[in-house]
């Protein structure tokens, strides 16, 4: 993305005025500017493909094609396009798999303009828009329990065996949801050095985003949910 240029979007949603209001507020915005509208997920992996946005709303349930399906599509492309999840107040399990599947996270329907706009600007400048501790209420919700005897699910050592003891411990704070800040206090770190450890762990595992991070932290046992 140019940063000298606005933010470019698509509106996925099957309900024509839930774009028209995203619409109006988008488009007031002097560094944004929707670009198309899908109402099913078949456009808008299509309108991706040829519109390349910097960011897609996706709305899940939508009919021929509903967005987990949508978002693995069109992130598969690899056109560097970012999709954020549009969801009800029930975190459905469809959410969970679209953040799986690659999605950059997920907002309410219901948010605020102010939420809105600083998810997206959020997501185009490369991060993730939901909070941590949003995503890891998410997880527990969905990923399985353990056995009772306190271990979590047994995951693959490999994927974080590139990893310093220091940056172990910095992804298993992102996992249960710490901020920089946080994190920082709790290891007696600098959080600049938190950044940096962080920037680390993304680029040794193949991360997009501070989201990815929080699955990880799980899929590896980092964080056991319920804890």
């Amino acid at each position: 993305m140019n940063p000298d240029q606005p933010i470019r979007l698509l509106l996925a949603d099957d309900q024509e005025m839930v774009r028209v209001g995203f619409r109006m507020v988008l488009d007031a915005q002097p560094d944004m500017t929707v670009v198309g509208e899908a109402g099913d997920g078949s456009r808008a992996v299509e309108m991706s493909a040829e519109l390349r946005p910097d960011v897609v709303l996706m709305d899940i349930r939508m009919p021929r094609m509903d967005g987990l399906e949508a978002t693995r599509q069109i992130l598969a492309a690899d056109s560097g396009t970012r999709v954020l999840v549009l969801t009800t107040f029930d975190l459905d399990e469809y959410v969970h798999a679209a953040l799986r599947a690659g999605a950059s996270g997920f907002l309410l329907k219901d948010a605020g303009p102010a939420e809105l706009l600083a998810g997206i600007r959020s997501v185009a400048s490369g991060d993730a828009v939901v909070a941590p501790s949003a995503t890891r209420r998410l997880l527990e919700r969905f990923l399985p329990r353990d056995d009772g005897d306190g271990a979590p699910a047994p995951t693959d050592p490999a994927l974080i065996e590139t990893l310093s003891d220091r940056e172990r411990e910095v992804l298993g704070c992102v996992g249960e949801g710490l901020t920089n800040a946080e994190i920082a206090a709790k290891l007696f770190l600098a959080e600049t050095t938190v950044k940096t450890h962080i920037g680390h762990i993304l680029a040794k595992l193949g991360l997009r985003d501070r989201v990815q991070m929080v699955i990880t932290a799980y899929d590896a046992g980092l964080v056991r949910p319920g804890r």
